[in-house]
């Protein structure tokens, strides 16, 4: 299992898209769709209709990485929130719903700064 860098943002296109589509193709959406640079330091998450299949989109100093997770038996607990076309998501919920947690459910604690102990 690959690990994404904490400081790495997340985003999730929220509709189904054919998962014909390529890499080429996977760029052109975040770039037109979801309005964002396909060269960022990103990852794009896509999902299918029946969302059992999610792919991961991202570019690094070379090129674009496309993986592909199937789940056999199971779905991915895709985000239904439907204000958005574009989630947000940090690199440890990401994690999350590729273990097939709903990340609706789960909410980290506050990172918390404190000035002094007293």
């Amino acid at each position: 299992m690959f690990r994404l860098a904490a400081d790495v943002q997340v985003y999730l296109h929220r509709e189904a898209i054919d998962f014909r589509i390529g890499i080429n193709g996977l760029a052109i959406l975040v770039e037109q769709a979801m309005q964002l640079d396909p060269f960022a330091r990103a990852v794009f998450a896509f999902c299918n209709r029946r969302h059992d299949r999610i792919r991961l989109l991202f570019y690094d100093r070379s090129g674009f990485w496309l993986m592909m997770k199937r789940l056999e038996a199971d779905r991915f607990a895709w985000p239904r929130e439907q204000q958005q076309a574009v989630v947000q998501l940090s690199s440890e919920q990401m994690h999350w719903l590729l273990e097939g947690i709903d990340i609706a459910a789960m909410r980290p604690h506050p990172a918390r700064r404190y000035h002094s102990v007293g």
